[in-house]
């Protein structure tokens, strides 16, 4: 998409998806593909959010106090590199689960339009896993973020798998990973997204 000044337009992607769907491994690729900024939540805000959690005596990442605590400042703080990065014609990729965006039209109809100011096309999409595909790769991975998860007495029946009520581009998480980024590569790059855009698988 071209601008009034001619030039291609910066792409703002926000990937998301449930835990072990390859949110991380998706963006890095669509990064390195469009040469855009890799701004990911876990690894920007990781650090803070652990303080925060000692000082609140939590170790659950998915606590309802530590969640409450810190969920806006740190979505705010990578949107607001997101949009640095933007405003100097940089093309930029976010990855989070960017749960209230993805299920509620107001909040992602907000953060499009902060993306967009900046000089973005902002584009969700959405990484669509089954449950017993999240069960398997959460529990290979053995990561220590997990362990609370799935300590828990609903495990990881919680999760939510359900598609975003946001229009987006849905791409099949079982894919291999080149193959994937490809797939919506083309998306991306080939018109608008509709709400009902069928599997890129």
């Amino acid at each position: 998409m071209e601008t009034n000044e001619g030039r291609r337009q910066s792409q703002a992607v926000v990937v998301t998806g449930p835990p072990g769907s390859g949110k991380s491994t998706l963006a890095a690729l669509l990064a390195g593909r469009l040469g855009a900024a890799l701004l990911d939540l876990d690894t920007a805000t990781a650090d803070l959010t652990a303080v925060v959690a000692t000082l609140l005596g939590v170790n659950d990442l998915d606590d309802p106090v530590l969640a409450g605590a810190t969920r806006a400042a740190r979505y705010a703080a990578i949107t607001a590199v997101a949009e640095e990065n933007l405003r100097l014609g940089l093309s930029v990729v976010l990855v989070a689960p960017f749960t209230s965006e993805r299920r509620d039209p107001t909040a992602w109809a907000a953060l499009a339009a902060r993306l967009e100011a900046a000089g973005g096309r902002p584009t969700l999409v959405w990484l669509e896993i089954s449950a017993a595909a999240v069960e398997d790769r959460i529990r290979r991975r053995g990561a220590g973020r997990d362990a609370p998860r799935l300590a828990r007495e609903d495990g990881l029946t919680g999760v939510d798998l359900a598609a975003p009520r946001v229009p987006h581009v849905r791409a099949d998480a079982m894919q291999q990973p080149e193959a994937l980024v490809d797939a919506v590569l083309a998306r991306l790059l080939g018109g608008p997204v509709r709400q009902d855009v069928p599997s890129v698988s």
